[in-house]
């Protein structure tokens, strides 16, 4: 009854103030109103992709890990990767270990996962993103040390040249040359003009900001960048999770999850290729407060890929279009349940039915969604670009 209500008050708020949103010139990103239709809680009103297929990466075994989040996509030397955390049963528990797969054909069979990072005694380590040169791969670690307060972590890299063979795990490091303190999130690029963008949540606690570096492969280097006005909510900030595109005239637009609550997208521009940033604000896009993913099409069309819903549920799982980067007003069914979508096998803590944290590639023929389902098995959604660019 909560989210029936939630979603009601949000239909309202789309219908009547998003002609009024897009005129506002500080807020970065808007959505065209009734665009999704938040009392079809299956659908939200929208059409199924055209092309897009779905494949399982990692589904636990009786005995097996029944915990999987986090799944980060990349595509190295022809192959398909995917990385992710997994534990027995709990999120964030001690015994949690980050995990990979690859596909020698784009995601429709997987060969048998293998462990990328063993739990730590006195630490956390869970997984944050791929960067690769196309000669070398680079892991991204984020460790967690136990008892910590505020909580936070630091962030270390490993790589290879062959997927076999992994180097020991290193910090990475600021361009002072002290130890990056912060959590790296999972979308990784390069924005043009030879920088590596991504956000991290930095400490003491976690407090996001973006950040940039000139180290093609991101182990050194890395500059916070300026954010003023991001809210703070103590031990965290209010936005959290980012991910990040670049529309047509260059700048940058990074979205984020509301920790406060408002159910929708929040985002922030650079029009200085990621130096510095506006304050977050609050959009007009719904959202399952949730980690989303962004990036562009090869045409240069930005795309947003989240839980549109209003409200805590996370399904479906959307694709949203923007040509300008400004204006969204195209938007896809990626996945939503149903009966051919597996029931959750074991109960854990803080999992739930849906499709969480969704992140992508983009490759010149596709884009790899990868998601964890109910956070217990690891699945890509394979989405044809020519389905898309118009």
């Amino acid at each position: 009854m909560i989210c029936r209500i939630r979603l009601w008050l949000i239909a309202g708020f789309l219908a009547g103030a998003g002609a009024c949103l897009r005129a506002e010139e500080t807020v970065p990103i808007s959505v065209s109103a009734g665009l999704f239709d938040l009392k079809n809680e299956r659908t939200l009103g929208l059409e199924e992709l055209p092309g897009a297929r779905s494949f399982t990466v990692f589904r636990p075994e009786a005995d097996g890990n029944h915990y999987n989040h986090g799944a980060v996509p990349v595509v190295f030397r022809g192959r398909l990767w995917v990385q992710w955390q997994s534990s027995a049963r709990d999120e964030d528990a001690a015994d949690t270990r980050v995990m990979f797969a690859v596909s020698d054909d784009m995601g429709e069979r997987w060969e048998r996962p293998q462990v990328l990072a063993a739990p730590r005694d006195g630490a956390l380590v869970t997984n944050g993103g791929w960067v690769t040169d196309g000669e070398r791969l680079v892991a991204f670690l984020n460790i967690w040390p136990q008892g910590q307060d505020p909580r936070g972590g630091h962030l270390e890299w490993t790589e290879t040249t062959d997927g076999k063979t992994w180097s020991e795990p290193q910090r990475a490091t600021m361009k002072d040359g002290s130890s990056f303190m912060g959590v790296m999130e999972q979308d990784l690029r390069q924005a043009g003009g030879g920088r590596l963008v991504s956000a991290a949540h930095f400490q003491p606690g976690l407090h996001v900001a973006p950040c940039h570096t000139r180290d093609p492969l991101g182990k050194s280097g890395w500059v916070r960048a300026a954010m003023p006005g991001a809210e703070d909510l103590g031990a965290t900030s209010r936005a959290m999770e980012p991910g990040w595109f670049v529309r047509r005239d260059g700048s940058l637009v990074m979205t984020f999850r509301d920790q406060k609550g408002s159910f929708r997208v929040m985002a922030a521009e650079s029009s200085d290729g990621g130096k510095t940033w506006s304050a977050p604000v609050v959009t007009s896009l719904p959202d399952s407060r949730s980690k989303q993913s962004a990036g562009n099409l090869p045409d240069g069309t930005a795309f947003l890929v989240n839980n549109p819903t209003g409200c805590k549920r996370r399904s479906p799982l959307v694709m949203s279009l923007s040509k300008d980067g400004r204006h969204f007003d195209r938007a896809y069914l990626l996945r939503t349940l149903g009966e051919d979508v597996e029931t959750m096998r074991r109960e854990g803590r803080y999992k739930r039915d849906g499709f969480s944290y969704p992140k992508c590639h983009v490759s010149d023929s596709f884009i790899i969604v990868a998601c964890a389902v109910h956070k217990e098995r690891i699945e890509i959604t394979r989405v044809p670009v020519a389905a898309l660019e118009r």
